[in-house]
């Protein structure tokens, strides 16, 4: 008999594997040192950092320590520690409590209110007019924000002197004129200031209406709400991060005003238009008290910190 040959079913024909190739062992890579990373990181921010130090830290470090000397410009060899005396004068004189009141109250009217409403209703209007008029509009106030400080002041100068254009404009309409610039000095200087810095507030403003998405005002309108509820209910709470940021900004900017009022008024007559930067440039530099001027510098600095605090505390609230 002839024998007949098995055929290997699939089990039989798989072969046994065989023994599985060597794989070298990987090493976990080394992490740098968390601090050594967070310089590495930091490294490219080292020049900004240098200049800020050197320009801005730097200086104000200095003025720190020249508000507790008794540092003059004319008449002393050499400057000794006083402590808190400068603060201790300054709160007892009464030029410095009013310089603080007329302060608080050119910021209020120029800035707080007249800045910021004033921008914020000729956005709004920009909104709605055409285009030539948005061009005009746009360009004339610009062009006031664009003025040197010096060159605004002699312009509302003449605009509030006793034989100036207002006075002009007031005859000619038979109503009472007056000598603004001495009646009223802190209003004049309060005026100049809004008709100068308004178009910052405007641009701000302008942007951050541009961002409200047209389906909700369209809404809005759709269930009856006119202007000024869509202005008190969607507007304002949708830009409210815009308005906080416009407000700080200028604030401080305000807080620092010199050129504006020394121009029109050089803080008279007498101290009625003194605002602190006038009172610190005629202690520090007419009555060569440097040190005296430094700590009243500041407290304004303070001030102008305490309303950068209150202004970020907006910001960071969510709509």
């Amino acid at each position: 008999m002839t024998a007949v040959p098995q055929h290997a079913g699939p089990d039989m024909a798989s072969t046994p594997p065989g023994p599985a190739p060597h794989t070298p062992a990987r090493h976990p890579r080394s992490r740098p040192h968390p601090l050594l990373r967070t310089l590495t990181r930091a490294l490219p921010l080292s020049p900004a950092l240098v200049l800020l130090l050197l320009f801005l830290v730097g200086p104000i470090a200095y003025c720190a320590y020249l508000a507790f000397t008794d540092l003059q410009l004319t008449g002393q060899a050499h400057s000794s520690f006083v402590g808190f005396a400068n603060f201790r004068t300054a709160f007892k004189d009464e030029e410095f409590l009013n310089a603080v009141w007329l302060t608080v109250v050119f910021t209020v009217l120029s800035s707080l209110i007249g800045q910021n409403t004033l921008g914020l209703a000729l956005a709004a209007l920009m909104q709605r007019a055409s285009k030539p008029v948005r061009t005009l509009t746009g360009g004339i106030v610009i062009t006031a924000w664009v003025l040197p400080e010096v060159v605004a002041g002699f312009l509302l100068y003449a605009f509030f002197r006793r034989e100036g254009t207002l006075n002009a404009i007031l005859d000619w309409l038979h109503l009472p004129s007056q000598n603004w610039l001495f009646t009223l000095p802190i209003l004049a200087v309060s005026f100049a200031n809004v008709w100068r810095g308004t178009a910052f507030s405007m641009l701000v403003y302008s942007a951050a209406l541009n961002e409200i998405p047209q389906e909700i005002t369209e809404a809005a309108e759709v269930d009856g709400a006119g202007g000024w509820r869509r202005m008190w209910h969607i507007t304002l709470p949708m830009i409210r991060r815009s308005i906080g940021t416009n407000l700080m900004l200028n604030t401080l900017q305000t807080l620092s005003v010199f050129g504006l009022v020394w121009v029109m008024t050089r803080g008279g007559p007498g101290n009625k238009s003194q605002t602190l930067p006038l009172y610190m440039y005629e202690q520090g530099f007419q009555n060569s008290m440097i040190g005296y001027a430094t700590a009243v510098a500041l407290l304004l600095l303070v001030v102008g910190s305490l309303f950068s605090v209150v202004y970020l505390r907006l910001l960071r609230t969510e709509v």
